[in-house]
Order: structure tokens, then sequence, then C-alpha cells
């Protein structure tokens, strides 16, 4: 049989691109495979930081470093038009507490507006005043937003009044974070976590832990 020329210049032409397309499938598996152990690298870098840092912050929780000191501080939460929240006020407690038990002479409330004529701090302040603490053992700051100025306003308040050692309240799975950026700011900090309140369930302890660990995530990765 005879193979007309045409046609045999069509099949030597394919050839070549077979060839080719062969050729290229090694290269492309071997790309595929690297991409893969790393998207895996990653996700196991993840996993293991993330148990990490939920590790720390429920040791930090079940842990009340609580000992004599120059100062307590407390940070803040929501306060309602003057009156504290049910967050606010359960720190707010527990720093009282540590106060008449003679922790420290000195106690700053950190916070703060949250609407144009009250601020967490100054809220603070009233409630301790009204239960008793004079009037000249509490500083009230009133300018910070976030937990990471929190801790910078109480270093600067540190700084100025020569303190060499805080103890800090605030809820259990928020001191982690707390303690860090302290250190951060140069403080010698311990950590006593307020009272529990009302009974919480899984979900919203998962959602406790979680907000904890992304925030401190972030902060560590200079994001926020």
């Amino acid at each position: 049989m005879i193979v007309p020329a045409k046609e045999m210049r069509k099949s030597v032409r394919r050839k070549p691109a077979r060839r080719a397309a062969s050729a290229a499938s090694p290269a492309a598996a071997s790309h595929s495979h690297w991409l893969r152990n790393i998207l895996l690298l990653l996700l196991a870098c993840a996993i293991g930081w993330t148990a990490w840092v939920c590790g720390e912050i429920e040791w930090t929780a079940m842990h009340d470093e609580a000992r004599p000191a120059d100062a307590i501080a407390v940070f803040g939460a929501a306060e309602y038009e003057g009156r504290p929240s049910p967050v606010l006020r359960a720190r707010l407690q527990h720093t009282l507490e540590l106060y008449q038990r003679g922790i420290a002479p000195l106690i700053i409330t950190l916070g703060g507006a949250d609407d144009m004529e009250h601020s967490e701090g100054g809220v603070g302040r009233s409630f301790l005043t009204q239960h008793g603490v004079p009037a000249s053992a509490v500083v009230a700051e009133t300018l910070s937003g976030t937990t990471g100025e929190s801790a910078a306003q109480l270093a600067a308040i540190a700084r100025a009044r020569g303190l060499r050692s805080i103890v800090v309240v605030s809820d259990a799975s928020h001191l982690f974070r707390v303690q860090q950026m302290c250190r951060e700011q140069g403080l010698v900090v311990y950590t006593s976590p307020r009272q529990a309140g009302k009974h919480i369930g899984a979900a919203e302890q998962a959602d406790r832990l979680l907000h904890e660990v992304a925030s401190y995530t972030l902060w560590r990765l200079h994001i926020t």
C-alpha cells in the first residue's frame, strides 16, 4: 500500500507534538507534587501553631499568679452609659477583692471611651471608689481602644510612677494575650483571672478560644 506524501507529512508533524507532551508530563507531575508538599507543610505548621497557642491560653487561664505587687491593672470591657457591663463588673469585683487582700496599694483601670461621656477606665474608677477604694488609690486610663493600646498605656503609667510589678486582671481566656503584650512593653506582670460567671457552652468557649488564637497570631504577625 502506498501512503500519499501529504498524509506522511501530517504523520511526521504529529509525532514531535506527542513526544513534547510526553516529556512535559513528568515535569507537570513533579511541580504538582512539590506544591502539594508545600501546602501540607503549611497546614501542619498552622495546626501546630494553633495547638501551641491554645495550650498557652488554657495554661494561663488555669493559673492565678496574684501576689504582692506595686499595682493591680484591670483591663476594660464594655460599659453602658456609665454602668459597667456584667463582664466589666466581674473584672472590677475581682480587682476589688485583690485590693482588699492587700495585693497592691494602687489600682489602674484601663479602657477608652465607649461614648461621648463615659470611658471604660472612668467607669471602672467610679465603681471602685463607690465600693470603698480611696480615689487616690485609683488611676483611670481613658485613651486606649484595644488590648495592645491598653498594654502600651499601662507601660507609660508604670514608667511614670516607677512601678516594677503589676498584677493584671481580665477574663481567663484573654490573659495570655494580655501577658504577652505587657511583656513586650517591658512590664513584669502576674495574671489573675476574674471569676467565671454564668455557665458557657462548648460552642461559645470554642469561639472565644479561636478569637484569642486569631488575635494573638495577627498581633505576632504585626497585622494588628
